[in-house]
């Protein structure tokens, strides 16, 4: 069986939604204090705030160094990125690392609307479809091998929240399931 880490950055319902297929879950480690943490904590599962600095004087090598120790800990064999939101430098995806071993989700179906604004990109765009993209994390953001899209109708009446939550929805069956069967 594979050990999986999850790494989440926010409300933890993606999170709650691997937790309630039964998944291999070893390791949660978030990169700031959020409700993800305690939904591992009531869970029983280890978790870890590996807190990051924002702007100036953050030294992104060294977080990434950081996060491979933890996955080496607890021997992760797969990981996870549920709303994570710090990007690794290289030296994660080396081949000797986390190379094709990182998933991650995005709001928007690749590659249109890469970034953190995808869903507010995708209503000013005009976009009548969207969704959430399941890929294999690279060094580029945003640009790894696309696993499974699943697609969204955009409402005339969507906010960026509500169109959002709908996303959500889909991501919290999709990328459980994939998981699941990758394992």
């Amino acid at each position: 069986m594979v050990n999986l880490a999850v790494l989440a950055s926010g409300t933890g319902s993606l999170f709650a939604a691997m937790l309630e297929q039964k998944l291999p879950i070893r390791l949660m480690v978030t990169d700031r204090p959020c409700r993800a943490l305690e939904i591992a904590d009531e869970a029983g599962l280890p978790h870890v705030l590996l807190p990051r600095r924002f702007g100036k004087g953050f030294d992104r090598d060294a977080y990434t160094r950081e996060m491979l120790a933890l996955f080496r800990e607890h021997h992760i064999g797969l990981v996870a990125m549920a709303g994570f939101m710090t990007v690794f430098t290289p030296r994660m995806f080396a081949e000797d690392a986390y190379r094709l071993k990182i998933l991650n989700t995005h709001p928007s179906l690749l590659p249109s609307f890469k970034g953190d604004h995808a869903v507010k990109d995708a209503i000013v765009y005009g976009v009548k479809t969207s969704g959430c993209t399941i890929h294999w994390t690279t060094e580029e953001l945003d640009a790894g091998p696309i696993i499974a899209q699943e697609s969204v109708k955009v409402l005339p009446s969507d906010t960026v929240e509500s169109l959002h939550e709908r996303i959500k929805e889909v991501e919290r069956q999709l990328y459980p399931a994939l998981l699941k069967t990758l394992i």
